[in-house]
């Protein structure tokens, strides 16, 4: 696919155009240009370490959601993105590479362009890694908090004054 395709696709997720977007979609293409391939399981992991606006551009481009529990953040604040496939057993991450672009700054619709017609070796930096990816997400039983009640995952749960309780419950406790 080409970039602007992907972009279309990306958009009807987020809701709109930015350029977080852009770099979620270049990040993406490299990968898909590399033979991962879009993830209805769990094939592919995303590991991401920000929260912006690029997130959502692997969503829906690649398959890694929060839900399926191959898209994993870790918040660090750095546009980084970490590919593992399952299938291939190949591992590569992306970060982004500080700009040197000249004085003149760009409007955000340049700044959009300027991503989407980039090759991603030109905006990122790219290392093959090791695969070494996370374990398959685990489906685990909920037991209510002996505080408020609410069913939570048991390998969540936090034991304070011999109670096991959920994490806000906890840090309540804990003031």
């Amino acid at each position: 696919m080409e970039a602007k395709e992907l972009m279309e696709k990306a958009v009807r997720f987020h809701g709109h155009i930015c350029p977080g977007l852009a770099i979620g979609v270049l990040a993406a293409k490299y990968v898909l240009e590399q033979g991962y391939d879009y993830s209805p399981n769990e094939e592919l992991v995303a590991i991401v370490e920000n929260d912006n606006c690029s997130v959502d551009a692997l969503q829906a481009i690649l398959g890694t959601t929060f839900g399926k529990g191959n898209l994993i953040h870790q918040d660090y604040g750095k546009n980084n993105f970490t590919f593992y496939d399952r299938r291939t057993e190949k591992g590569v991450k992306l970060s982004i590479k500080i700009s040197k672009s000249s004085d003149k700054k760009l409007t955000r619709d340049e700044k959009i362009q300027f991503l989407l017609n980039s090759k991603p070796e030109g905006i990122f930096n790219i290392y093959e890694i090791d695969f070494t990816p996370p374990g398959l997400a685990q489906i685990e039983e909920s037991v209510p908090c002996e505080i408020c009640g609410e069913l939570t995952m048991n390998s969540r749960l936090m034991t304070y004054n011999n109670s096991e309780m959920c994490i806000p419950c906890y840090k309540k406790m804990r003031k």
